[in-house]
């Protein structure tokens, strides 16, 4: 029998990220279930299950080894390994195999091109300055179609800000320019320019993105989160790009939808999986 999968968020006290979590690990129960995997999810902090349940449910089932590994799309920091170091020190039996962060995986680059076509379709719609729905639409309630107001818009007139979560780890924040630039080399190519913001910590923020797309000569934007899950990063980004809107009249600004739940990332996922045990022997 295969060791289990345990999975491991950073924690947040946004409710609608803990869900989509929950849901993304009961697509990877049933998607392993199959080949006998085990798998369980567990937070490092503010949200539970917490990391500590999680080991102690595994080891209860009679798991003495698993596979660890860090649900985050950029590089993890020193405190996902002293977790699991923590954990085996309240366990002496158990023993793990530490998996690779998701990003910047090929699959995952796809997903962002997926969600960028997703909010490119929508171009000719209305889009009134408020949240409707999921989704931020950033012009006045009853504003034409944006290409009644700006005529036809070419792809290379068109810029696209990626905007990830942000962090006092400089080579963190380097690996998310470095994806914008595989972005735009591989799936963004016919577009003006792919800039990188972040959420938060770092600069730019979202509107300072946006400001240098708008210094280039782009007449649409189309933010792109850098995120896996929805929820309060999510609104954020959403949030900052409403507010530039908002003194932007004349610069056509579309958010994306995060990566989410699905069946391309939880192949990723598996992979990570696989290649963690390979790696032991």
């Amino acid at each position: 029998m295969k060791p289990p999968l345990l999975l491991i968020g950073q924690g947040s006290n946004d409710d609608a990220y803990a869900a989509e979590f929950g849901r993304f690990v009961h697509r990877l129960r049933c998607r392993l279930d199959q080949t006998a995997v085990d798998v369980s999810g567990g937070y490092l902090e503010r949200s539970t299950p917490r990391l500590s349940d999680s080991v102690s449910s595994l080891m209860a089932r009679g798991h003495h080894r698993l596979v660890a590994l860090p649900l985050s799309l950029s590089r993890v920091g020193e405190e996902f390994p002293a977790a699991m170091a923590l954990e085996q020190q309240r366990h002496p039996t158990l023993m793990y195999d530490y998996g690779r962060p998701l990003g910047p995986d090929p699959r995952v680059l796809a997903l962002l091109a997926d969600r960028l076509a997703e909010a490119a379709a929508e171009m000719s719609r209305p889009r009134p300055l408020e949240l409707v729905g999921a989704r931020p639409r950033l012009r006045a309630v009853d504003a034409p179609a944006a290409d009644d107001v700006l005529g036809h818009v070419e792809p290379g007139e068109t810029a696209v800000v990626l905007v990830g979560e942000g962090s006092t780890d400089a080579a963190a924040n380097a690996e998310v320019h470095r994806v914008s630039r595989l972005f735009w080399e591989t799936h963004a190519y016919d577009y003006m320019t792919v800039e990188t913001a972040f959420v938060s910590v770092t600069p730019p923020g979202v509107p300072g993105g946006l400001e240098r797309c708008r210094r280039l000569g782009a007449k649409r934007v189309i933010v792109v989160p850098y995120l896996l899950f929805a929820g309060g990063l999510l609104e954020r980004v959403w949030a900052q790009a409403l507010a530039y809107g908002a003194g932007h009249p004349d610069l056509d600004i579309r958010c994306a939808e995060v990566i989410g739940d699905c069946e391309a990332l939880a192949d990723v996922v598996i992979d990570r999986y696989e290649e963690a045990l390979q790696l032991v022997h």
